[in-house]
């Protein structure tokens, strides 16, 4: 072996080093050192220089790898190594790190990072999101909401129907209104002759007249009190069936009290007679027999009201019209009769006002008759002064404040064909003073009349086929007359398709894939049609296809007297009417050149007319039925219910301030032993002044 190939042997084998060693030692630098902490810990405590390059110097391999011992090699003389500016400039990087002491980087894993992201995401979404600040036009300072954002609109309530409990029929609800008509019809005759007597002996006696048995016999005038007292009560024993029957219902009505004061005379009067010494003063049972008279009046006239308006209402099982309440005032509708009995039977006015007011009445009357009585050394003075505050508690006109203005209204309602449902009916349709009139009320059948037409370039069962079409998709008041145009003609009816009114005056509709228009004349210029020069007509229907004029038709409006009459009477009734007309001819301008100039109708746009014309929305119940066509009877059921609500509060709000009044005076009288001005007859003429008003109140009913 030469020298050559021992000193090769003893050199450390290069290609025994791994590539990481490779790049530490020869491709690292001050990046590669802080970011892969290559160095070892040793290094970081400061090691001497010597030691660095020891460190730097490659180790020899390990025994194990070589295959055999080799021999031992000559020393050689130390052979110092030529500088490397590259070695040089590393391992002044080296001591530069050492010098900062930076600390070896801790290997980061990738699930470390993402949960570190997510984690600042998370926090960011929890923190509020700050609006930019507003600045307003000429100031830096920023602007603050002063004013809140307003609530979302409600939402309309659900129609909640009123409940309708279990009816009978209504020609059996008429049958036994009459049976019970019949028994009340002829009980006010004999009464009155049983009555009077008593009344008649003490008037002829104040005029200086001696009355045999009567005058000076203060027994005897008991004795005859009592028994016309108690034939009065006997014939007219449906006032206490009244009186009693309604306290069972929970309703404290005049004819109670009327019962009260007749049993409370009685009482008297008989206590006069079983006593040795009796009283002087005069006993007012004749004040409740004219109180019994009165009260069956009363009973009379109601059950005379009950029957005309079920004989009226049970003409028919399927009525025409009926009329019921909405938010826009009454409405002339198509329904069934279910209900108008339930609507019927509710309590009116005059008795829930007696059912608060007259049980305080009746407690005051005991009250004042015992403060007045105490003292007194007679022993009927409890009885006596009773018998004088109860019928003053209970005036005459009591039980008429309902009964009379409601026969007289339901009397005249049955002769024109209609019927309203008692109070409640009449107080619903009344209550707005506003009625919906459509078409058909302000012209009804047989007022519209085709005066010509006039066609242009189409045959004559085309156009009336397709005017009739129109009219009967827009359900106005000439689908009449061009139904009977349509009979007349050979027409037909055809499918519309994408019907629109407009607001304009007129309607568009497609009819087998032509564009009609079908309108006024102003309608027709507007929507680009050319109408001929010599065409002028004030009320006519034009008739277009495809934007080409097709026909024209001249209608004539026929005003009705009974319409204007029944616009007079609405307008004198303050009650509003509202057009709701279909019909692009019927405006209030032609109302007002056809009726009375002063009439005055509130016209709603297009929409709202639309709403108001549907009769198909029956969500009330049936307050008043209608037999008859036109606007008359519709205006005099209206009228009439408004009436009638008007005189029955002031008929009842009277009656209850007499009644408060006579309570006061008697009891003051009474209290002060002034029987002679407190006498029988001054108190029945007190009474009947007070009536006085109620008949005139119930008269003015009727007349409208």
């Amino acid at each position: 072996m030469t020298p050559q190939d021992d000193n090769i042997i003893n050199t450390p084998l290069e290609e025994n080093y791994s590539l990481e060693e490779i790049l530490a030692e020869y491709g690292g630098s001050l990046e590669n050192h802080l970011l892969r902490g290559t160095e070892p810990e040793a290094s970081m405590g400061g090691a001497p220089p010597e030691s660095q390059k020891a460190s730097s110097v490659p180790s020899a391999p390990p025994e194990e790898t070589l295959s055999a011992p080799l021999p031992e090699a000559p020393k050689m003389p130390p052979q110092k190594k030529p500088s490397d500016p590259i070695q040089e400039a590393e391992q002044a990087a080296r001591a530069d790190v050492e010098q900062l002491k930076i600390p070896r980087p801790r290997p980061v894993s990738l699930e470390d990072v993402v949960g570190s992201t997510v984690d600042a995401v998370m926090e960011e979404t929890r923190e509020p999101i700050l609006p930019p600040p507003r600045r307003g036009l000429f100031s830096r300072r920023p602007m603050e909401e002063t004013e809140p954002l307003p609530p979302p609109p409600e939402p309309e309530p659900e129609y909640d129907p009123e409940p309708i409990g279990p009816e009978p029929e209504l020609w059996e609800a008429a049958h036994d209104a009459r049976q019970l008509y019949l028994h009340r019809k002829h009980s006010l005759l004999l009464p009155l002759l049983t009555a009077l007597p008593p009344t008649a002996a003490m008037l002829l006696e104040r005029y200086n007249i001696t009355v045999l048995y009567w005058s000076g016999s203060l027994e005897n005038q008991c004795t005859v009190m009592l028994v016309c007292l108690g034939l009065t009560a006997l014939l007219c024993r449906h006032v206490f069936i009244k009186g009693f029957g309604m306290l069972l219902r929970r309703r404290c009505v005049s004819e109670l009290l009327i019962s009260l004061s007749v049993l409370v005379s009685a009482a008297d009067c008989a206590a006069r007679l079983l006593t040795d010494a009796p009283s002087g003063a005069t006993p007012y049972a004749s004040v409740s027999c004219l109180a019994l008279i009165f009260a069956q009046w009363g009973v009379r006239r109601e059950s005379k009201g009950n029957y005309d308006m079920l004989r009226a209402a049970s003409m028919d099982d399927d009525p025409p019209y009926l009329v019921a309440s909405t938010h826009q005032g009454a409405c002339k509708q198509r329904g069934s009769v279910h209900g108008f009995y339930t609507t019927a039977a509710r309590s009116d006015i005059a008795t829930l006002w007696q059912t608060a007011l007259l049980p305080v009445f009746l407690a005051a009357s005991l009250v004042f008759a015992g403060l007045s009585s105490a003292g007194q050394s007679q022993s009927g003075g409890f009885l006596l002064n009773l018998s004088a505050i109860l019928p003053a508690a209970a005036t005459f006109s009591l039980p008429l404040c309902w009964a009379l203005p409601w026969s007289k209204l339901s009397e005249h309602l049955q002769k024109t064909g209609c019927a309203v449902a008692s109070w409640s009916g009449a107080q619903k349709i009344s209550a707005q003073r506003r009625m919906i009139v459509t078409d058909s009320d302000i012209f009804p059948p047989g007022a519209i009349q085709l005066n010509g037409r006039k066609l242009y370039s189409e045959e004559t069962e085309r156009a009336v086929s397709l005017a009739a079409s129109m009219a009967r998709a827009a359900g106005s008041g000439l689908e009449r007359l061009f139904n009977n145009l349509v009979r007349s003609e050979g027409g037909r009816y055809e499918k519309v398709d994408d019907f629109s009114f407009y607001e304009e005056g007129g309607y568009s509709g497609v009819i087998r894939g032509e564009s009609v228009l079908m309108g006024s004349a102003s309608f027709m210029r507007k929507m680009n049609v050319k109408l001929p020069a010599d065409v002028n007509l004030r009320t006519g229907i034009f008739l277009a296809a495809d934007k080409e004029l097709i026909a024209v038709f001249a209608v004539k409006y026929n005003p009705a007297e009974n319409v204007d009459f029944a616009l007079r009477m609405m307008q004198h009734s303050h009650i509003q009417p509202i057009l709701a007309s279909r019909d692009p001819n019927i405006t209030p301008a032609l109302i007002r050149r056809k009726f009375s100039k002063g009439i005055h109708l509130e016209y709603p746009n297009l929409s709202e007319r639309i709403a108001l014309s549907e009769a198909e929305k029956d969500r009330d119940l049936p307050r008043a039925l209608l037999f008859r066509e036109g606007l008359l009877p519709y205006a005099e059921t209206v009228a009439g219910s408004l009436r009638l609500c008007k005189a029955v509060r002031r008929a009842a709000a009277l009656s209850l301030l007499g009644s408060w009044a006579g309570t006061l005076l008697a009891f003051y009288l009474t209290s002060l032993g002034a029987y002679d001005l407190l006498n029988p007859l001054a108190l029945e003429l007190f009474l009947l002044l007070w009536t006085l008003p109620v008949l005139l109140i119930s008269d003015w009913t009727g007349r409208y």
